[in-house]
């Protein structure tokens, strides 16, 4: 008898006869003689309609009144699963997060879970019940209820995973695995059957959005075993694991991509010790992550160009930044929000020489001019122009053998 967690995306209980299929799911896990966790996410749609009806209050709505309003959602959903299983002969019980408790620390709408009391939900189990907890939340010290980000049910998931000791965590959502790009977009996308989880951290914090990529760092931490798999049929999924389990037999595993990008260059900007770090250091005190940076030497050495790349949605504030800044001087700015981010991820790129010119020359045979370039041991990442992002996606993933 295995102990599982098993997670369910919004989509996966977006109406109630798919929470009614997915308490199906579960009665057969315990049916089969497993310890059954299951963790929820809110109902498709609610986080976003509980979010604009915030605003419709005030655009400055009270973050800690946000973080109780959209923790609403996934006690919903968890309490009609409950409720579901309890129909059909299942002992259920739905736990809230101040219930056990799920301790978390850090500031609001962006905590993260740091313990949690196992022994009453163990004792449940061992009696033969499925216990069933919202995602995306906890308590704090303090007794105030907190979210974890958004995708958090994920995050909850793989740390419930941990505390528990669990066999598998098996992530359940409305596509059958991890794909080798975007499938709505390119429709000879291949599942992938294995990935290893250095793969899949890099594949969800470039944009892929199967798993939330805390929650596959924590994984990969404590090496807990995981599964994307879906809700909506019985196909085996992606099983995602460490990554000296697979044989590579491809440089390429998948190719990425975000729109969630914009462009900034400080054009004139002193070429001396310090300057870069006046330029980010307020960035940084104001959560502001900056992905790439590139910079350029001029012909007298004396000032520079400096290029860098954030979220599209941090990019008023960003200008507004340096624009106050007066630790820095430059000539002039230029910034655009019509870029993109394409990526191609692989662990076989290590041991593969070539992969940088197969991607540049495959983008220069389709006319698409590189902004900037970012590059890791198994990852390779460029910025185009926004209106590119299809052709350079079908590009990529057909010279890289993915089709």
């Amino acid at each position: 008898m295995a102990k599982k967690v098993l997670k369910f995306g919004g989509t996966s209980v977006g109406t109630i006869d798919r929470i009614l299929h997915v308490a199906k799911i579960i009665k057969k896990e315990r049916d089969s003689g497993h310890e059954v966790i299951a963790i929820v996410s809110a109902m498709s749609g609610k986080t976003n309609e509980l979010l604009n009806q915030s605003k419709t209050i005030s655009k400055d709505f009270s973050k800690r009144e946000l973080d109780v309003l959209l923790a609403s959602g996934e006690q919903v959903t968890s309490s009609l699963l409950s409720g579901a299983l309890i129909d059909i002969g299942v002992n259920s019980k739905s736990w809230l997060n101040w219930q056990i408790p799920i301790l978390t620390e850090g500031e609001n709408l962006n905590a993260r879970i740091i313990n949690m009391n196992i022994s009453k939900i163990n004792k449940f189990l061992s009696d033969g019940g499925v216990a069933i907890i919202p995602g995306f939340q906890g308590v704090s010290k303090n007794g105030e209820v907190t979210t974890i980000g958004r995708g958090g049910s994920d995050a909850t998931a793989v740390a419930v995973a941990k505390i528990f000791e669990a066999d598998k965590c098996e992530i359940y959502t409305d596509v059958d695995g991890i794909y080798s790009t975007d499938p709505n977009k390119i429709p000879v996308a291949k599942k992938i059957d294995k990935i290893s989880y250095e793969e899949m951290l890099e594949l969800s914090s470039l944009g892929a959005k199967v798993m939330q990529s805390s929650a596959v760092q924590t994984a990969m931490m404590y090496n807990i075993p995981l599964e994307v798999k879906s809700t909506f049929t019985d196909r085996q999924g992606t099983k995602i694991f460490d990554q000296e389990s697979i044989d590579y037999t491809k440089s390429v595993t998948g190719v990425a991509y975000s729109k969630d990008e914009a462009k900034i260059t400080l054009i004139g900007v002193q070429d001396k010790p310090g300057v870069a770090a006046n330029i980010f250091e307020p960035l940084s005190k104001n959560q502001i992550n900056v992905d790439m940076v590139i910079q350029n030497i001029s012909s007298d050495q004396k000032t520079t160009d400096i290029t860098f790349t954030i979220k599209r949605d941090d990019l008023l504030k960003t200008i507004e930044i340096l624009r106050n800044n007066k630790n820095i001087q430059y000539e002039n700015m230029s910034h655009n929000d019509k870029v993109a981010k394409i990526s191609i991820v692989g662990a076989g790129m290590v041991s593969t020489p070539g992969v940088t010119y197969r991607m540049f020359r495959g983008l220069a045979e389709e006319k698409i001019n590189i902004l900037a370039i970012s590059t890791s041991e198994i990852k390779l990442s460029v910025i185009i122009d926004e209106h590119d992002t299809l052709k350079a996606i079908k590009k990529l993933h057909t010279i890289f053998e993915l089709d």
